[in-house]
């Protein structure tokens, strides 16, 4: 990887290669038939329940009308009502499995090697931001206007104890500051860092190579998750891609497994339940540590919760806490979340959620929410909104708007793109209550967050 800095009066250009294809693939389905076969089951196992119309309204916490174009036809089911549905009608998963989770089929985003150039464009007024270049255009641009800045001889040199130990001190610090402030703070540095490690290590001695490039691999692969935090996936993924690299370099064997971890999280937030079981699994059979299998087994603990797949969820998680009790710490800077008490119990609340089982949910996150250090805003943000958008679906409506009045402010510091999903998600559940006082009071706000640029 080399850097290449344009200038001009507006901008300076960081230039490091980064090809991506875009990912492609459409699925179809007869949602005609499927809305009228819902709609049916679900009429049939309310009545067998002795519920009234009103009364399975009021207990799902949607609204009569609704429930009657969806016994209709009128009106396609989401995989989120029909969950909610299951566990009001104790019906064992058996509607979820009506309403198929989302499944896109679509490739994740790769590095195709066409010579594509990614430029991280930093602006006189403090903005920066990603585009990719072809290489000929960088090129082209001639000596006069393109400055490399490489390390001097190509020699190797030697790294000391004490600069290897700088940059794992500076790493921790971009940890911490990842947790407080937004992706276009962390990211320029970071990736800067990510470089200078990895031309330090091509340098060093043997002896220190592969030290410092597992570390460059640990910075590679937070500079993915703050590119997903920033909403760019192709560029989270060519970031893992990367780590992966180094790692292998290195002869660290950990971060090819953690990298499916890390794009099951992608699917994950795109609702393709199917894809992030396939990937945790894949991760588990190549994972060569208890943390990594079990970080697996937490993720898919989560595709089998969109799937409407409890009792798989729950074998996930039992499985996912075994095998993080028995984890040694990791050789270096951890990998994964550092900032929950118990990782596993905070999963299974947001996991309860998405079954439906939405009191069961609002108990474990209210609880947890209570063990999130201060320092770590992004966490507090993150499980904040979770814990809201819980109570929300439980009808405690006007608790919800006042968990998520305490957090809104964190959630524009930290600026995430992960997080606004989920925001948008409780936004969608209070629209349904849109008469309550406490609903139409909390609009303004959280319509100006859900605004707020994410960077």
């Amino acid at each position: 990887m080399r850097f290449t800095l344009t200038e001009s009066r507006s901008e300076r250009t960081a230039v490091s290669p980064g090809p991506l294809k875009r990912a492609t693939g459409n699925r179809e389905d007869d949602v005609e038939q499927r809305s009228t076969l819902f709609g049916a089951e679900l009429r049939r196992l309310r009545i067998a329940a002795g519920l009234s119309l009103t009364r399975m309204a009021g207990l799902a916490h949607y609204s009569k009308g609704y429930l009657s174009k969806i016994e209709t036809g009128r009106k396609q089911p989401t995989p989120d009502f029909a969950r909610r549905c299951d566990d009001v009608l104790d019906a064992g998963g058996e509607l979820a499995r009506l309403v198929p989770a989302q499944s896109s089929d679509a490739p994740l985003p790769e590095a195709d090697g066409d010579g594509e150039v990614w430029v991280m464009a930093l602006a006189s007024d403090g903005r920066s931001w990603f585009r990719p270049v072809d290489r000929r255009q960088v090129l082209a641009a001639g000596a006069a206007s393109v400055l490399s800045f490489g390390m001097g001889g190509g020699h190797a040199v030697a790294a000391e104890a004490t600069t290897t130990a700088a940059f794992r001190t500076m790493f921790d610090q971009f940890r911490s500051l990842g947790q407080t402030a937004s992706p276009a703070v962390v990211l320029p540095g970071l990736i800067a860092q990510t470089h200078t490690v990895r031309e330090l290590a091509a340098r060093a001695r043997p002896r220190e190579r592969q030290e410092l490039l597992a570390l460059g691999a640990r910075y590679a692969e937070f500079a993915g998750w703050m590119a997903q935090e920033s909403g760019d996936e192709r560029a989270a993924l060519w970031w893992t891609d990367r780590a992966v690299e180094l790692a292998d370099a290195g002869q660290d064997r950990t971060l090819a497994a953690y990298s499916l971890v890390r794009r099951a999280l992608v699917t994950l937030y795109r609702e393709d339940a199917r894809q992030t079981i396939d990937l945790a699994r894949q991760a588990q059979t190549t994972a060569t540590t208890a943390r990594i299998r079990g970080l697996a087994a937490q993720r898919e603990a989560q595709g089998h919760a969109l799937a409407g797949e409890y009792n798989a969820c729950m074998r996930s998680l039992d499985r996912a806490r075994e095998l993080l009790s028995a984890a040694t710490p990791d050789n270096g800077p951890v990998l994964g979340t550092a900032n929950l008490a118990d990782p596993v119990a905070m999963v299974t609340g947001w996991c309860l959620h998405d079954l439906g089982r939405v009191r069961e949910a609002t108990e474990i996150l209210d609880r947890e929410i209570q063990r999130v250090p201060p320092h770590a805003l992004r966490s507090q943000a993150r499980y904040g909104v979770r814990r809201a958008l819980a109570h929300a679906a439980a009808g405690n409506v006007d608790h919800a708007c006042a968990l998520i009045s305490e957090v809104l402010g964190v959630v524009d510091a930290v600026s995430s793109a992960t997080i606004i999903t989920d925001l948008r998600r409780l936004a969608r559940t209070l629209s349904r209550f849109h008469t309550a006082r406490s609903v139409r009071e909390l609009q303004p706000r959280l319509t100006a967050s859900l605004h707020h640029e994410i960077a």
